[in-house]
């Protein structure tokens, strides 16, 4: 069975604590991330992306939608996570 993770902009949103939902250091998140963005880091660190639009976070009322990483069976949720807040950094730059 394929492994598929999602990744919420939540979680790397600098402007959310850790307990609003924040996956990674605040020197390592962005304000305001796009899905675009994940998934164009997802892309770069190898995996598939998928973009979902029309969905939003259990927590939030705006619909800012999430990314679908197919193919990460090699890594931890949290790596993948924090790899991703990276490229996005590096993407800003």
């Amino acid at each position: 069975m394929a492994v598929e993770n999602v990744i919420w902009p939540r979680y790397l949103d600098a402007e959310k604590s850790r307990s609003a939902g924040r996956r990674v250091p605040l020197e390592d998140a962005v304000v305001e991330p796009t899905i675009d963005e994940i998934a164009e880091a997802v892309q770069q660190i190898g995996y598939d992306a998928v973009i979902e639009r029309d969905v939003r976070h259990p927590r939030e009322w705006e619909t800012r939608g999430r990314v679908v990483v197919k193919g990460a069976e090699d890594s931890t949720k949290n790596d993948l996570v924090q790899a991703v807040a990276a490229y996005v950094g590096i993407l800003r730059d």
